[in-house]
């Protein structure tokens, strides 16, 4: 007997550069295989060009009844705590892109018991990162460091604490500006430097995995290096992501990283 896959039903938590890019993806790439049925707006103004179908939501009690299978945001980190709670109660799972939110462990303790409490998920995507999977393979052994060194164009620092510690404009060379834990790296940079928390929770916490913040101003692309040992043996990955071109501190993988975590919902091959 067979049982034809349903489309997957989402909303996406706010309609910014990574919004846009991951629902042009999904559109082009899943087609009718998923339905964005909702965006979570900040407010109604904000909302030009909305995928066919969307119903624009200013409220996390609105995603009550739309039968979502998945909640998706990418808002910055208030939404996290506004929606996240909400998403869980009223879908499946619930993916955080603005994961410097996570910092805060009330906020994450207050998530994860209402995921526990209504047999939902608290999704993770891997970002910007390449190789998280085998960062978190790892991790059920013992590990003893990880360091994880995100380096960008000067103008992706602009506009952040970055402009206190360094003088962007005058860089010739490589400049490590920052060297700090996870937490307040991410605390810190909270659009920059997100993808610290994903590297933290996969592997040692946010408190002993050690972030470098690099501005080179010969760089052309965002890049991350993490490096790690522990009882499974080293590793190094380095990944070069393009920026986001509506968003020159956000990389493109960002965006791919979601539309990934989408597609293995609803693909039948998922890796």
């Amino acid at each position: 007997m067979s049982h034809p896959r349903k489309p997957l039903r989402i909303a996406l938590i706010g309609w910014g550069a990574i919004s846009r890019r991951v629902a042009g993806l999904l559109a082009q790439r899943l087609g009718s295989r998923v339905t964005v049925a909702a965006i979570g707006l900040r407010d109604l103004s904000s909302a030009p060009g909305l995928p066919t179908g969307a119903a624009p939501i200013t409220d996390p009690g609105q995603l009550a009844g739309l039968g979502l299978d998945l909640v998706v945001e990418a808002a910055g980190r208030e939404a996290v705590a506004g929606w996240g709670a909400a998403a869980l109660r009223h879908a499946p799972a619930f993916a955080v892109a603005s994961t410097s939110a996570l910092c805060d462990d009330a906020l994450l303790g207050r998530l994860l018991e209402v995921a526990e409490t209504n047999g939902s998920r608290l999704l993770i995507p891997a970002g910007a990162l390449g190789g998280i999977d085998a960062l978190a393979a790892a991790a059920a052994l013992p590990l003893d460091e990880v360091t994880h060194t995100i380096v960008k164009p000067p103008a992706a620092w602009r506009g952040t604490a970055a402009e206190a510690m360094a003088s962007l404009d005058a860089l010739s060379a490589p400049l490590t500006f920052f060297c700090g834990t996870a937490r307040e790296a991410a605390s810190l940079f909270p659009q920059n430097a997100n993808v610290a928390v994903i590297s933290a929770l996969a592997g040692i916490g946010l408190d002993r995995t050690r972030i470098q913040l690099v501005a080179d101003p010969g760089a052309k692309a965002n890049s991350h290096r993490l490096a790690a040992s522990g009882a499974f043996g080293r590793l190094e990955i380095a990944i070069e992501n393009r920026a986001l071109a509506a968003n020159p501190k956000s990389s493109e993988m960002t965006a791919l990283s979601l539309v990934r975590l989408i597609g293995a919902a609803v693909n039948p091959l998922a890796i």
